[in-house]
């Protein structure tokens, strides 16, 4: 087989090496990784000690007492245990010919009774020369094969490919992430979340790696919080309500947080709960991105430092349509949803050539879009004629008024309460306008630490208003 063929090609690459030399810890999945080292020679100038703490009390006996057996701390106790363990025993005797490695990952597949796959965490922590300091890549998987022996083989070549990119490819960050696909496709692995760090790593951003994902299509979304943590989906979503904002955030305007401030309130009273519980998502599409037929990668890390400074979990994602957002969120919560939305958008969902890739077009992708506790939050649109248009005034096409209506008139669909309408008039196109023509007014119309980074940072094309 091709994919066979690639993975042998990357072991035997690195056994025949000489220089790399370490461990081997897997948990959940079986020894799916070690076994492509062992099984095409020369393993003994590699491989220090292969593990597999199967049974928990074991696993906890090396690693330490956890909830979760398949989680970033599991693999984190891994790594740390294998790699001191490994320097403290040889560094004396291997430490000045050797870069010493641990790779480890835990699993979990599922069988073909169950309608999903697997997931697992994979690392590998090493040094890029003799006795550096270390450094690492950690990237969780899911594993979309409907048969446990496909999972497995999956997760063995994604954990031979990492291995290998960390080794050959960290000079080049985004040729790793390409790497990680090799002999394997969207079909059978999705990889949702990747962090470098250490030395090795030293430039890199994961923000801008979370993006390269979803740009490289190895997963539709990416998430990373307002410190600019890389985080896998269920580490932010699991069981808990959620608000999501989708927009360009080109800037962030005084709208858009009132907006959100506004729609919080809103989904409190109808739902309750603490307003702490519910995780707030601003959500950046590719096609918000795009300047032209490309990213700018700079103008991402821009949008994404401001939301940061205001303290918001920015999601990135592939979707357009707005039912797959809730089909995504659906993996990992069944608590209520609120989607903030505005009314050209509320406009586009009831547009039927919006759903024609669906069988079911419209009906089929409104069903998507209100599955469970869903409500979209509409906030008004100041027209060009100067009118206020709001959910409760929006005319859609007359084969839909009565599917409107109902969806109204049933609350999943609701207008924004008790918010300001004074900035209303202005758009975000229109402030980044005056942020390039140095007319500077448009402070008036970004939060203050929004204003403070595009001065500082000269973001978005920032003339000086003296220039």
């Amino acid at each position: 087989m091709e994919n066979s063929g690639i993975a042998q090609e990357k072991a035997l690459k690195i056994n025949l090496d000489g220089v790399r030399y370490g461990t081997f810890a897997e948990i959940g999945a079986g020894q799916e990784v070690a076994r492509w080292f062992f099984h095409v020679g020369k393993a003994s100038s590699t491989v220090a000690r292969s593990i597999s703490a199967y049974d928990m009390a074991i696993s906890d006996s090396l690693y330490g007492a956890t909830q979760h057996y398949v989680s970033r701390a599991r693999l984190e106790a891994m790594l740390d245990r294998e790699f001191g363990q490994l320097v403290e025993q040889l560094d004396g005797k291997r430490g000045e010919r050797n870069a010493f490695f641990v790779f480890a990952d835990t699993a979990a597949t599922h069988g073909s009774s169950r309608s999903s796959g697997g997931h697992g965490w994979l690392g590998v922590r090493f040094q890029d020369q003799p006795r550096a300091k270390p450094s690492e890549v950690i990237i969780h998987i899911e594993m979309l094969d409907a048969f446990t022996a496909r999972q497995q083989e999956a997760a063995g070549l994604a954990g031979v490919n990492l291995i290998y990119g960390a080794f050959t490819l960290h000079q080049d960050p985004a040729a790793l992430i390409r790497s990680l696909m090799d002999g394997l496709d969207r079909r059978r692995i999705e990889i949702d979340m990747i962090k470098f760090s250490g030395p090795a790593f030293s430039g890199v951003d994961n923000r801008l790696m979370s993006l390269q994902l979803v740009e490289l299509g190895l997963t539709d979304a990416a998430l990373f919080t307002a410190d600019g943590e890389v985080v896998q989906p269920s580490e932010v979503l699991h069981n808990r309500p959620v608000l999501i904002e989708r927009g360009s955030f080109r800037p962030v305007t005084n709208v858009t947080l009132s907006l959100l401030d506004a729609a919080l309130r809103q989904l409190q009273q109808d739902f309750g709960g603490a307003p702490e519980e519910r995780a707030v998502l601003m959500e950046m599409t590719l096609k918000n991105l795009m300047s032209g037929e490309a990213i700018d990668h700079r103008d991402f890390l821009a949008r994404a430092g401001i939301l940061g400074a205001l303290g918001k979990t920015v999601m990135i994602s592939s979707y357009t349509r707005f039912d797959r957002v809730t089909t995504y969120l659906r993996q990992y919560t069944q608590n209520c949803i609120g989607m903030a939305a505005g009314i050209p958008t509320l406009r586009a969902i009831f547009d039927e050539q919006y759903y024609e890739e669906l069988e079911g077009g419209i009906l089929e992708g409104l069903g998507r879009l209100f599955s469970g506790s869903v409500k979209l939050l509409a906030y008004p649109t100041v027209s060009a004629a100067g009118e206020l248009e709001t959910a409760d005034t929006i005319a859609v096409g007359p084969k839909l008024k009565h599917l409107y209506a109902h969806l109204f008139e049933n609350g999943f669909i609701e207008s924004v309460r008790q918010l300001s309408t004074e900035q209303l008039h202005i758009n975000p196109g229109e402030v980044l306008g005056k942020i390039q023509s140095g007319d500077a007014t448009w402070v008036d119309f970004v939060p203050a630490e929004a204003a403070a980074l595009i001065r500082r940072d000269g973001l978005f094309g920032y003339r000086c208003a003296s220039q």
